[in-house]
């Protein structure tokens, strides 16, 4: 039946942009993936790329080839593939995103594709929003689609107690209206991957 896959629960990975140390990515990523965690329409993954540690792009072939030599690309190629949706949890440097998240998206070209991609930005005044917008034309070409509704993070210092990030309301709203679109456009974009009408 064609209406199986979307039935299935939507593999939404949450990647964690930020490498630094002294970072809060990681502790606004743990609170947003406990948002996903109440959904049942998700089965929840969470990548962190100083975790997963990938280098500097070693490919020696064009990503779109997929003629993976090295041991950390299949083990991403494997993640990324599997996954149905993405939300990237992102800072703003100097205007734009990190480099590790440019990085990770550069090895891959084929497991991106027709799958939707939020964000989750945090800084100071203006809460990564421009990182965000950098970002979303990077993912267009990798031909994701970036989804309208974003979580923006202001002073996002002040937000952060004993090492755990404490949202308020607007931010716990505004990740219901990412996860509801999410939803959305997941079961849409698997159909149009698995060529089901």
């Amino acid at each position: 039946m064609t209406s199986e896959p979307s039935m299935a629960p939507i593999t939404l990975t949450t990647v964690v942009a930020s490498t630094r140390p002294g970072r809060v990515g990681r502790s606004v990523a743990d609170w947003f993936t406990s948002q996903v965690a109440e959904c049942d329409r998700f089965e929840s993954h969470l990548v962190d790329l100083r975790e997963l540690a990938l280098p500097f792009y070693d490919e020696p072939h064009p990503p779109a080839l997929r003629q993976y030599t090295k041991s950390h690309t299949h083990a991403w190629s494997r993640i990324v593939d599997t996954s149905d949706a993405f939300v990237f949890v992102t800072p703003e440097y100097n205007g734009g995103f990190p480099a590790p998240l440019k990085n990770a998206w550069d090895y891959l070209v084929v497991e991106w594709q027709h799958k939707p991609a939020a964000f989750v930005s945090y800084g100071g005044v203006s809460a990564g929003t421009r990182a965000v917008q950098m970002a979303k034309q990077v993912v267009a070409n990798l031909r994701m689609l970036p989804i309208g509704p974003t979580v923006s993070i202001p002073f996002v210092n002040e937000q952060v107690d004993d090492g755990a990030f404490r949202p308020g309301k607007i931010h716990e709203a505004a990740a219901g209206q990412v996860l509801e679109e999410l939803a959305r456009t997941a079961t849409v974009m698997r159909r149009l991957r698995s060529g089901a009408h």
